[in-house]
């Protein structure tokens, strides 16, 4: 499968071993940044709505995508794109225009109302120039995508949005969600600590966007409608490898604002939560073919290959092994 022809070569670059340090310009006012509102919980006791859309998770990642969503959900609290599963719904809330007249006090009171969603402002808005300067040197359109933030719970594109979900980005709407709660779960239950590890998981949801751009997503959902369930995990998982590297190539392509010990908090992050070691916590034990994200192996692999290119041609994890 090539689907990274469009990118040239040009873009690589290398980080490993910079002690520049990392420090994120503030974020641009015109960013399409609001708040996800009109979530009403699980409903029905218990979890009633996420048991209500296993059917849909099924369906696009098979009964290792189920196994997987109850596990997180039940163990851990949640991690990794079960929101972008989700299938269905609209999305309520604030939506902030890209306009000059009223955008920016918009953004400036969605972006300053905690020093998280600063953070993750910064690097959404530093992720959305990387990428249409990458695009734009590769003479390929780009689009932006949102961000809206949530607390607890919210409403996208693609049905609800809880905090045990994780981050997630909707192609409906071709939205990021995030609660920032979970950066604080990242460090104290993941054990991912640092700034980078949070840029990391803002970098990898972009790459979903990225992916969405390109029409990946899309040939990937394909090959899960006419494959097997063992199948379509196996695609899914490739598709995750390829965003954690696209998370690479961002950091690559900004490798002068990275200070020693960014490359461990990201390499820390990507280790925590794959699929094997998420599994063996959960349950003591590893069910490969349920694989949808990748192992912890695979995801540090794939990041710091995107980290020492910074090309995204050298993320096309569709070709040979992985």
């Amino acid at each position: 499968m090539d689907l990274m022809a469009g990118f040239a070569h040009s873009t690589r670059a290398t980080i490993l071993g910079s002690g520049d340090a990392m420090r994120l310009d503030d974020y641009d006012n015109d960013i399409n940044v609001g708040e996800a509102r009109g979530g009403g919980g699980f409903g029905g006791g218990g979890g009633g709505l996420i048991f209500s859309l296993l059917p849909l998770i099924g369906s696009r990642f098979g009964c290792g995508g189920i196994v997987i969503a109850l596990i997180l959900l039940a163990v851990f609290g949640g991690l990794g794109n079960i929101g972008g599963m989700l299938g269905g719904g609209g999305g309520t809330g604030t939506q902030v225009s890209r306009t000059a007249n009223g955008g920016q006090e918009d953004t400036r009171q969605v972006c300053e109302a905690t020093p998280e969603r600063r953070e993750t402002c910064r690097a959404f808005s530093n992720a959305e120039n990387t990428w249409e300067a990458l695009f734009a040197r590769s003479g390929q359109q780009f689009a932006p995508p949102m961000l809206r933030f949530y607390n607890g719970s919210g409403q996208s594109g693609c049905g609800a949005a809880q905090a045990a979900m994780g981050p997630f980005y909707c192609p409906t709407d071709q939205g990021i969600y995030l609660d920032t709660s979970f950066f604080n779960e990242l460090a104290t239950r993941f054990g991912a600590q640092g700034d980078f590890a949070r840029y990391y998981v803002v970098a990898h949801e972009f790459g979903h966007h990225i992916q969405h751009l390109l029409g990946t997503s899309e040939q990937v959902q394909q090959i899960q409608q006419r494959s097997s369930q063992a199948e379509g995990n196996a695609a899914s998982v490739r598709l995750e490898l390829q965003a954690d590297c696209f998370a690479g190539v961002w950091a690559a392509q900004n490798r002068n604002r990275l200070e020693p010990g960014d490359v461990e908090e990201g390499m820390t992050a990507a280790r925590a939560i794959g699929d094997d070691t998420l599994q063996r916590e959960a349950q003591g034990r590893v069910v490969p073919d349920s694989f949808t994200h990748g192992t912890s192996e695979q995801r540090m692999r794939w990041l710091r290959r995107g980290m020492e290119s910074g090309d995204p041609a050298q993320c096309d994890t569709f070709s040979g092994a992985i």
